[in-house]
């Protein structure tokens, strides 16, 4: 049996858990599970709160195996995990803003998503806000000769997100860069509590709008796996064809912008023109640039089409003969290569000590990918290879998403050739309400970004009480800290777009 199983067996068992195991467990448990994930035997995969229980999901390493363990807090306190394992750090301090719960030895306790402005404090606690002005953010200090600090953010030149970066820098080299999220925060969690599985399911596709389909579908999967229902066959195909869509797109606008703050508009241009092209080939099958929407408990809401399945072939066709000469060219020029390689290094023992999901984890040799491990169909069905480097730089970095963008058309053919042809149906009817019990579910699905995270409680009357989010951003964006120290600060667009972290999904 495996060190996590055993923990959760110790534990009191929540039955209505699905598919994973949950158990509420004592501090001494508690405290095994965090000194197991301290030594690497356990990678962290969420932490959250409600009311007066915290709770920790976990992959425990050696027998590839997801479990969740809860703590009932007492006094509104629980043990941090933050103490024994840095990746926890900035979840603690979200979870106490948002739930109000302390992490007793919380090495940081400055707040992370509130920035003093919202009507209420602790809003899954439901705790009134005090009148008075809160302290201005203390940024970590920095000590030597010569230093100075470059503020960029929250609002930007371009047209994206809003986050501040505080560098401090010696000459060109930076010394530390330390980050302020929390500007774009929804209070998605929140709005989720008393929702419909239907309306909340609206409210899951848009935590990131460019992973809406990967959303969608983690939110999905855990309604189901609650419910114990099952998508009929030819909508998890299609769900899948979607996912691996979202995929190519993203991938070819991430290569693009890289090269483009490399100062090679050429290559933004290329890829820009291929992105454009998937995003106009899933308008036309599905209805939605984006597809959003199109991914619902029970299954999808549109089918495609003999002429969908034509737009799609052609898609491919043309991509697999555009994508080599993008490559020759991004291969070819040197002064390209030359801010690339070697450039914002990840060293193997962070990426899996933070449990780096997707290209970022995969470029600096941590080989996890949701769609194997622990897997869901109709992955297990398909033929294709998870591509993993070792170098950790931006050029690695752009070749495992030029790897992964070959094996999804790969993906997207397969798809095409199995989906199935009969029965029709692509939506499930969703059981009855009420309910007899409260219902829990629980699903880990792979993202362009890498694997996101979602956990849910269906109450008896058929509403979300509880459901967390986590996007892979939240484990990447300290690491971007990480890559840039010792770079100059001119590189910092290369590493922060070869990262390309989610605001948006980071910020809930």
């Amino acid at each position: 049996m495996s060190a996590l199983r055993t923990l959760i067996d110790q534990g009191q068992a929540i039955l209505n858990h699905r598919p994973w195991p949950r158990a509420v467990v004592s501090r001494e448990i508690w405290l095994q599970a965090l000194g197991l994930l301290q030594a690497g035997q356990f990678t962290l995969l969420a932490l959250w709160g409600e009311q007066a229980f915290v709770h920790i999901a976990l992959f425990d390493t050696t027998a590839n195996e997801p479990g969740i363990l809860s703590f009932e807090c007492e006094g509104n306190r629980f043990p941090s995990a933050g103490s024994l394992h840095p990746p926890a750090i900035r979840l603690e301090r979200a979870l106490r803003d948002l739930s109000g719960l302390q992490a007793e030895g919380l090495p940081d306790a400055r707040a992370w998503l509130d920035h003093g402005k919202w009507p209420i404090q602790h809003p899954l606690g439901q705790a009134e806000r005090a009148t008075a002005m809160p302290e201005p953010y203390a940024f970590l200090a920095a000590e030597g000769e010569s230093l100075h600090q470059i503020p960029v953010g929250p609002v930007h030149a371009g047209i994206i997100e809003p986050g501040h970066f505080r560098f401090t820098a010696s000459g060109e080299t930076v010394v530390r860069l330390e980050e302020r999220l929390g500007y774009v925060h929804k209070g998605i969690e929140a709005l989720m509590a008393g929702k419909t599985v239907a309306q909340a399911a609206i409210l899951a596709g848009r935590v990131s709008g460019d992973s809406t389909v990967a959303y969608a579908l983690a939110f999905s999967r855990a309604v189901e796996a609650a419910l114990e229902t099952d998508a009929p066959e030819r909508a998890t195909w299609l769900r899948t064809l979607m996912a691996e869509l979202e995929r190519l797109a993203n991938h070819f606008g991430d290569i693009g912008a890289i090269c483009n703050d490399a100062a090679f508009a050429m290559m933004h241009a290329q890829c820009g023109i291929l992105r454009e092209r998937v995003l106009r080939a899933a308008d036309d099958c599905f209805g939605h640039r984006l597809m959003m929407d199109r991914v619902v408990p029970g299954g999808v809401r549109n089918d495609l089409t003999e002429d969908g399945t034509q737009i799609i072939g052609g898609l491919v066709t043309h991509v697999r003969k555009r994508l080599p000469e993008i490559i020759e060219l991004y291969e070819n020029t040197a002064s390209l290569q030359d801010r690339t390689v070697s450039t914002g290094i990840l060293s193997s023992e962070l990426a899996r000590q933070f449990g780096a999901g997707g290209y970022i984890g995969r470029a600096s040799g941590r080989n996890f990918d949701a769609r194997r491990m622990p897997g869901y169909a109709p992955y297990d069905r398909l033929q294709f290879e998870v591509p993993v480097l070792e170098e950790g730089d931006v050029d690695a970095r752009i070749w495992i998403r030029i790897r992964e963008a070959e094996q999804s058309m790969k993906i997207i053919e397969q798809i095409l050739q199995q989906l199935p042809k009969s029965p029709k149906e692509i939506l499930a009817a969703m059981p009855a309400h009420p309910l007899m019990e409260a219902r829990e579910g629980v699903a880990l699905v792979e993202g362009f970004r890498g694997d996101i995270l979602a956990w849910l409680r269906i109450g008896r009357d058929g509403k979300i009480e509880r459901c967390h989010l986590r996007d892979p951003s939240w484990f990447q964006w300290p690491l971007l800290e990480v890559v840039v120290k010792d770079n100059i600060v001119a590189d910092f667009p290369l590493c922060n777009k070869s990262f390309n972290c989610s605001y948006s999904g980071h910020d809930l």
